[in-house]
């Protein structure tokens, strides 16, 4: 069972950036897909962007195109998630997930703590 612990959260004001990492104790990492979602203040928990067990297959939220990149390495272990261009309603908790699936999911099987992630105007 594979266990994921973030990091990289924090405050930054509008316009900046943050690289959050998710560590993977698994080392069969490889043979997971691996997600970030986010959740708000009261909203429901949201996909945010994905990345294929080889890294050869993305997919991002509307509201992260352009902005975010989703990267991994497989000798570390662990997915980052590059976040530029960070706007106020980019603050939420965010979370890693992994999944055994080849298939593309909304509800990973794994998941991490979460990193806040504050945005300031």
């Amino acid at each position: 069972q594979v266990q994921l612990v973030e990091s990289g959260g924090g405050l930054v004001q509008a316009g900046g950036s943050l690289r959050l990492s998710c560590a993977a104790s698994e080392q069969t990492f490889e043979t997971y897909d691996m997600y970030w979602f986010r959740q708000a203040p009261g909203k429901e928990r949201e996909f945010v962007t994905y990345i294929s067990r080889r890294g050869g297959s993305t997919y991002y939220a509307d509201s992260v195109k352009g902005r975010f990149t989703i990267s991994r390495d497989s000798a570390k272990n662990t997915v980052y998630l590059q976040m530029n261009s960070l706007q106020p309603e980019d603050t939420a908790v965010y979370y890693c997930a992994a999944d055994p699936s080849v298939v593309f999911t909304t509800r990973p099987g794994y998941w991490g703590q979460g990193t806040q992630v504050t945005v300031s105007s």
